[in-house]
């Protein structure tokens, strides 16, 4: 092959969907495509113009606009068009126009169905219209299979079964003849549908609750009950169960979450088998099971901070055995959870109960199960209205100073903005709370919601969860009716912009210290984060992770029809760029950082940083066009 043929074959191959043909396409397609130069400013196709070739951008910059005149696309080096054009009736839909000098490598139409028939994935990019972004996400999605076996495939056998007149000593043999390490409590059917079925005789049941092996040594040895005592008396009526087709990944989260290692399995309403978190381990590599377990057995905070390097270990593990954005997001939020219940449970030993109830509540990433491993804290507390500041404030702020100083020797570094329950102004009564939301809302003021916005990403830790749900309940009900708040919280939204100049190229950081480099956090994720929860906000959305605002924002048609899916591959991607370039920098012995130098980035992803930072700009384009200021 000449030098010219070679130097079009390495260029191509380094941009989809040509990246993944084999050698052999690779060496057809170069020597198949026609070459042409085009100055500034002129038409490549026009309106209705018959096409017969692919169009590929070697260099240069050309601009799609629709009928009216309306920019559609900018597009760059590597980037393709024209194939849907082939694909349906040969006639230009919209036209394409040079910025700048541009050279374009044309593939004739015989040659693209060449292509189409040979490769699958070539085929698929092209006829489905997926956008490259799309691609990419999909791809990787492809490879996590924990997100698509279903809980049902790790199941060996049904369940043991009791009713709840069976005596503990009955239910107990029972268990060491099977081998089992839990049973289900079934009782007359009652209030809760939720759990009632019939068995192959057609009678009617109640799943009362499950008795685990740990619960009969702490509820009948433990407590000296009489071997006729009645199971029913004993078992917990609060039953956390999940569907037989549910994703292992769920099932794994519900077990951490709720602290807990035997799960019933219903498939709808009945019980079809008993989940063990070992059954997960033996399925999945994913250590943070293991980490969560090992942190409800320290008895202390050293204990506890010496598994900070394992929280490193356990984000690397997941990003090698291909889990996604939210399930990283969603497992290390888990963590930091678990660790806030431990220091709580250990502060209040020491301190004893609490004077009156309260809630550790937290705000921003964790809230939203979308942390990173590069994180700090922002935590508050909502006392009772019983809460009397001279007689109880100095329990709650020792109790909070203890899990801020454990957290900070567990790796969650202080807040820079004091957003802590340290600070006696996020550490209230449930009323005053109540209060700094209505007058966030009432009256936003640009500089009130530039410190306050990250308190509309809120969920409960620990203790009484009532007291948050009143307040996650109360911002659904006023938002939507404010237009001033939507508009002012629109307005901060678009103080950070994404990276991109004239032609889409980069803008980089030029402060000193990550000069030529892009913060994908400041730049993409947070800016992404925001304007979403503003169109939450807008529809009453009461979700606080990201992509499940996104599916109610899209039931509510307040986006245009797949705008909602672009926003969150665009969040997924920059997400798990994000992700990926922590991982490296743990690699390297280096402190984990939100950055990346595109530069050292392959050109199939910068490219995508691209495509998601340009969906990001015309979201920002249209939240400030969606909710004006009201005259």
């Amino acid at each position: 092959m000449d030098v010219e043929l070679l130097e079009i074959r390495q260029h191509m191959g380094r941009f989809a969907p040509f990246d993944t043909l084999s050698d052999d396409l690779l060496d057809e397609l170069a020597a198949g495509i026609e070459v042409a130069y085009y100055k500034a400013g002129s038409d490549i196709l026009t309106i209705d113009q018959e096409v017969h070739e692919l169009c590929y951008i070697r260099s240069g910059a050309v601009e799609i606009k629709r009928r009216n005149g309306d920019l559609y696309n900018l597009m760059g080096e590597g980037d393709i068009f024209g194939h849907f054009s082939l694909l349906r009736n040969h006639r230009a839909r919209f036209p394409a126009r040079t910025m700048e000098d541009t050279l374009i490598y044309f593939v004739p139409e015989a040659l693209f169905n060449r292509l189409c028939e040979a490769d699958e994935h070539f085929a698929d990019f092209v006829e489905l219209e997926r956008p490259r972004l799309e691609t990419a996400v999909e791809e990787h999605k492809k490879h996590n299979d924990m997100m698509i076996t279903r809980v049902r495939k790790l199941l060996t056998r049904y369940p043991l079964m009791v009713e709840a007149s069976t005596t503990v000593q009955d239910c107990a043999r029972q268990l060491g003849d099977v081998h089992a390490s839990a049973v289900l409590v079934l009782d007359k059917p009652g209030e809760n549908p939720r759990y009632t079925f019939r068995d192959s005789q057609e009678r009617a049941w109640q799943v009362k609750g499950i008795l685990t092996d740990s619960d009969f040594r702490k509820r009948v040895v433990a407590e000296g009950l009489p071997p006729d005592t009645p199971v029913g008396e004993v078992v917990s009526d609060r039953l956390i169960s999940i569907q037989s087709g549910e994703s292992i990944h769920e099932a794994m989260l519900c077990m951490l979450r709720n602290n807990i290692q035997h799960l019933p399995v219903l498939y709808r309403r009945s019980p079809i088998g008993i989940l063990h978190l070992s059954d997960i381990i033996c399925h999945e590599t994913h250590s943070s099971h293991y980490l969560v377990s090992n942190i409800f057995n320290q008895s202390s905070v050293a204990g506890l901070a010496r598994l900070a390097p394992d929280v490193r270990s356990a984000f690397i593990r997941m990003v090698d055995d291909g889990a996604d954005s939210r399930m990283i997001g969603s497992a290390l939020s888990t963590i930091e959870r678990s660790f806030s219940r431990c220091l709580l449970e250990l502060a209040e030993e020491e301190l004893g109960p609490p004077p009156v109830p309260y809630c550790f509540m937290a705000m921003g990433s964790m809230a939203r199960n979308e942390q990173s491993i590069v994180t700090d804290q922002d935590n508050a507390m909502v006392l009772s209205d019983d809460f009397n500041a001279a007689a109880h404030d100095a329990y709650f702020s020792e109790l909070a100073k203890r899990v801020s100083d454990g957290l900070d020797a567990c790796g969650y570094s202080y807040c820079t903005g004091d957003i802590m329950a340290t600070n006696r102004q996020w550490r209230q009564p449930l009323s005053v709370w109540k209060g700094y939301f209505r007058d966030w809302m009432r009256d936003p003021t640009p500089e009130r919601l530039l410190h306050s916005s990250i308190f509309f990403d809120l969920d409960s830790v620990y203790g009484e969860n009532l007291y948050v749900e009143e307040l996650q309940d109360m911002v659904a009900e006023v938002a939507p009716k404010s237009p001033l708040f939507l508009a002012a919280m629109a307005r901060n939204a678009l103080n950070r912009t994404p990276p991109l100049g004239f032609f889409r190229t980069f803008v980089m950081e030029k402060n000193g210290k990550q000069n030529n480099s892009i913060n994908l956090k400041r730049r993409g994720t947070a800016p992404l984060t925001d304007l979403i929860r503003v169109h939450a906000l807008a529809c009453g959305s009461r979700a606080q992770n990201s992509f499940a605002r996104l599916d109610d924002i899209e039931k509510t048609q307040l986006l245009a029809m797949g705008v909602s899916d672009k926003l969150r591959y665009a969040l997924e991607f920059l997400s798990m760029s994000r992700i990926r370039h922590q991982v490296i920098d743990l690699r390297n012995d280096r402190s984990p950082d939100n950055t990346i130098e595109p530069e050292n980035v392959s050109d199939s992803e910068r490219h995508n940083l691209k495509d998601a930072f340009q969906l990001l700009s015309n979201a920002q384009k249209f939240l400030k066009f969606r909710y004006p200021v009201p005259s």
